[in-house]
């Protein structure tokens, strides 16, 4: 079984820095591992189109890379389905979108945990990349590698921040992410007011308190000091898409305000 060098990093209780993709092209993959900079590729499949080869493809490219692995974000409705095809992939850890209760938390973990007396999940032995497509299938190994893999969850509901407590209780959680649009949203609030601000403190400030990694999202390494300064460790930085949209007004702007003067 592949190494989770993400697990390793949370082990060692060293920082993390991943940047996010929602493009499926897995050339992408490959252009991110070569430049050394990052410990693992979020796919974004919660928003952008992909198929279960394309999710083969990405992982072919993460295992270029030891020191690289992988992250999938997946959405509420197929939590226990894609968590599954995702690791079998070769996409190692998982970060769970929409959670709003303990009982969603442990479905999540149940999803990704083996289904054996001692680890108690639901994931079952298969046939993946991930076993050799079936030379470690239902090995110890491969109880290990799930036990291994980061599961991550998104603090963005209402009911979330609420049962913040209970749900960093809950035994599997590795890291946490606030998601300000859709808190905003499910109080009413306008995006990144007052009360998403503090909201977001207050999952920090808990979650390194009872020992769970907070991850911050953000675009530019200016970004990070605010997190620094409060204990966070784990970053995701930047986005294929917001790359790309930066990139072109940016200098789209400038050469439009160059043909001005011709």
């Amino acid at each position: 079984m592949r190494k989770n060098s993400l697990r390793e990093l949370l082990r060692l209780r060293k920082p993390s820095l991943g940047t996010r993709l929602e493009g499926q092209w897995p050339t992408m993959v490959e252009v991110i591992g070569h430049t050394g900079m990052f410990d693992y590729v979020e796919i974004m499949a919660e928003y952008a189109p992909y198929s279960l080869f394309s999710l083969d493809n990405v992982g072919r490219a993460i295992d270029l890379f030891d020191n690289m692995s992988g992250m999938i974000k997946i959405e509420q409705e197929s939590r226990a389905h894609l968590a599954v095809r995702g690791i079998s992939s070769g996409i190692q850890n998982v970060l769970f979108s929409d959670i709003r209760s303990v009982a969603e938390a442990e479905e999540c973990i149940k999803a990704v945990r083996a289904e054996t007396p001692l680890t108690g999940g639901m994931h079952g032995a298969r046939h993946g990349r991930d076993v050799g497509v079936h030379i470690e299938a239902g090995s110890p190994a491969f109880v290990q590698a799930l036990e291994d893999s980061v599961i991550a969850l998104m603090i963005e509901k209402k009911g979330a921040i609420e049962n913040l407590e209970s749900i960093l209780a809950v035994k599997g959680v590795d890291m946490v992410q606030f998601g300000p649009a859709d808190y905003s949203m499910s109080i009413g609030k306008a995006k990144n007011g007052p009360e998403a601000k503090e909201a977001h403190l207050y999952m920090i400030k808990t979650a390194i308190q009872m020992g769970v990694m907070p991850r911050a999202e953000i675009n530019s390494p200016q970004d990070a000091e605010e997190y620094l300064n409060l204990g966070v460790r784990h970053f995701c930085m930047g986005t294929d898409v917001t790359t790309i949209y930066n990139w072109s007004k940016e200098n789209g702007l400038r050469l439009r305000d160059m043909f001005k003067s011709v």
